[in-house]
């Protein structure tokens, strides 16, 4: 899955393309967002309405990310590799918890 890269080289290059500060910013919200809405689908069948939720927070995220990349000017790199929708969680992750470079 990792093509014999690490996590470190694939957040570094999914960081070169996320330099700017409100891309950044738009990617802080709209992954977290993403990433809950996942989670929400999967509980919908077991909660009335939920979908509903679930799908704003989907959509919302998407805007988001696309609005940051179109500031930075930039390609989203899952265009050029699918496996970068991974990435940019543990993306996320790094840069909350101060481990990004």
């Amino acid at each position: 899955m990792l093509a014999g890269r690490s996590w470190d080289d694939w957040i570094k290059q999914y960081a070169k393309s996320h330099q700017n500060r409100w891309n950044q910013l738009t990617h802080s919200i709209g992954i977290p967002m993403i990433v809950v809405s996942i989670v929400l689908f999967l509980l919908a069948p077991f909660v009335a309405g939920l979908w509903k939720l679930a799908a704003l927070l989907f959509v919302v995220g998407w805007i988001l990310q696309f609005v940051g990349h179109a500031i930075e000017g930039k390609p989203p790199e899952f265009l050029s590799d699918w496996r970068f929708l991974l990435v940019g969680t543990r993306w996320w992750v790094a840069k909350v918890t101060g481990r990004l470079r």
